[in-house]
């Protein structure tokens, strides 16, 4: 990617009503495009660059079939783990429908789980995870 970091989605939905949180899983990842490799690690914030996430939320969304604008980025959260093949940046992007898309979701073997059902995660992802919920929620 030209010296650029790889980049990763969490994808999640927030209940207007409720603040139910759950994430998009992905087998056993709730990365959108791949999981880390288990040599990650996360890193502070730091001065990084942070680069256009508007591909990647395109590509998100056509991959599960959804319409533009399905996925609103949240520019104030930012993780990055160091791994063997260089930075990987980790961003989150926030549904905008009402209702999690249970059916776009399934389509592709995948579902949405609340925080306490995921604990079976790689320990960098329950940790990821563990930031996007008090971000999310505080």
């Amino acid at each position: 990617m030209d010296g650029a970091p790889d980049l990763r989605l969490v994808c999640c939905h927030k209940q207007k009503t409720s603040a139910r949180t759950r994430f998009l899983r992905l087998g056993d990842s709730v990365l959108v495009y791949a999981p880390l490799p288990a040599a990650a690690a996360l890193q502070p914030p730091g001065g990084r660059l942070r680069p256009a996430p508007d591909r990647l939320v395109q590509r998100a969304e056509a991959g599960l079939g959804l319409p533009g604008g399905s996925l609103l980025v949240d520019d104030e959260f930012h993780a990055w783990a160091k791994t063997p093949a260089g930075e990987v940046h980790v961003l989150l992007a926030a549904f905008t429908t009402i209702d999690p898309p249970f059916a776009a979701a399934e389509r592709l073997g995948a579902s949405f789980a609340a925080i306490t059902e995921l604990g079976r995660l790689p320990a960098i992802e329950l940790d990821i995870l563990r930031r996007v919920y008090a971000h999310v929620i505080g």
